[in-house]
């Protein structure tokens, strides 16, 4: 089973049919560490960073009611490097209870958005400082979401959609959000054999960064992602855009990411490009990185990576990361 599917919320209802939804709680995590030298071209800086190390509980009750299950997980990130800042050692990150039956899964808590989740594999960087989402819009997780995840089509199609309430906060117009569905994030999977196919929508969703929209608080994003995957090769590739939905806004990203990867014995040597152009500035960020993952075995992977992020303007930005991830 892949832990690393069941850690993102949403992910895990995709990946697994009911009938695999395992009797709980189990516990499981992981550490991720990493010595990094940043080079900005003003500053030089050595420093251990922490990437989503994590914590969580999940599993599944008998619910009296033949075919239904109620499933629940409550996820936790850890603050391995600083710990506690202030703040505590732990914040929140996918925390949901819910129902799993034939109809599929319904899910109500904090929640991956299907968009986020839709990326599957193809960033070779995940969960690093080199994540892709550093530089575009829409890996978010979404707070007060009732989310649904159809069963698998023909064993290789599905379907996430997830409402979340605003419960008064700003929306893009101005005015307080009150209603139901106040943001809404949907995808379509096709996934068999090699092939993985997604596409991501986003309405009304904040933004998490990015070029233009950086200066929105909500956009619109369509995102659309294709990988094939061998024992020895992975090829990713993703193409976004995202606009601003603040009223007046005319910002507008757009994004493209291109990754792979060749695995051989206990090695993964993997790189990866991704540009976002700022269609309003005409201002471009370029991401390029390669990097190598050794795993020690089942459970503990060191690796190792050269990342440099640059745009049109003033950023310089260059990373060497040595990590190791151990997971439980």
């Amino acid at each position: 089973m892949n832990k690393k599917l069941l850690a993102l919320a949403i992910g895990a209802a995709v990946a697994m049919p009911v009938a695999a939804l395992a009797d709980g709680p189990t516990l499981y995590g992981k550490i991720n560490l990493s010595l990094e030298n940043w080079d900005d071209s003003a500053d030089d800086v050595w420093s251990i960073e922490n990437n989503a190390s994590r914590i969580g509980v999940k599993g599944s009750a008998e619910t009296g009611v033949s075919g239904l299950k109620g499933v629940y997980l409550a996820e936790f990130g850890v603050d391995a490097d600083d710990g506690d800042t202030g703040n505590g050692p732990f914040s929140g990150r996918n925390i949901y209870a819910g129902l799993a039956g034939d109809f599929g899964t319904v899910l109500v808590g904090n929640v991956d958005t299907p968009t986020k989740t839709v990326q599957g594999k193809v960033d070779q960087f995940n969960d690093s400082t080199a994540d892709m989402g550093n530089f575009v819009s829409g890996d978010l997780r979404a707070p007060n979401a009732v989310a649904y995840v159809s069963p698998k089509i023909a064993d290789a199609l599905t379907v996430t959609v997830a409402l979340w309430q605003g419960e008064t906060a700003t929306g893009a117009d101005g005015q307080p959000l009150t209603g139901i569905g106040d943001a809404v994030s949907a995808s379509v999977v096709y996934e068999k054999d090699s092939l993985y196919l997604g596409l991501g929508l986003d309405q009304e969703t904040p933004v998490t960064g990015g070029v233009d929209v950086a200066g929105d608080n909500y956009n619109d994003i369509i995102r659309a992602v294709a990988g094939y995957t061998t024992d020895s090769f992975e090829v990713g590739f993703l193409y976004q855009t995202a606009e601003g939905a603040d009223t007046g806004s005319s910002s507008e990203d757009t994004s493209m990411l291109l990754s792979g990867a060749y695995k051989t014995g206990d090695w993964k040597f993997k790189g990866q490009y991704l540009q976002t152009e700022g269609d309003l500035s005409d201002n471009t960020e370029t991401f390029y990185g390669v990097g190598a993952d050794y795993a020690l075995g089942k459970a503990t992977t060191v690796y190792g990576f050269l990342a440099k992020a640059e745009d049109d303007v003033a950023m310089d930005d260059q990373v060497i990361s040595l990590g190791l991830e151990q997971r439980f």
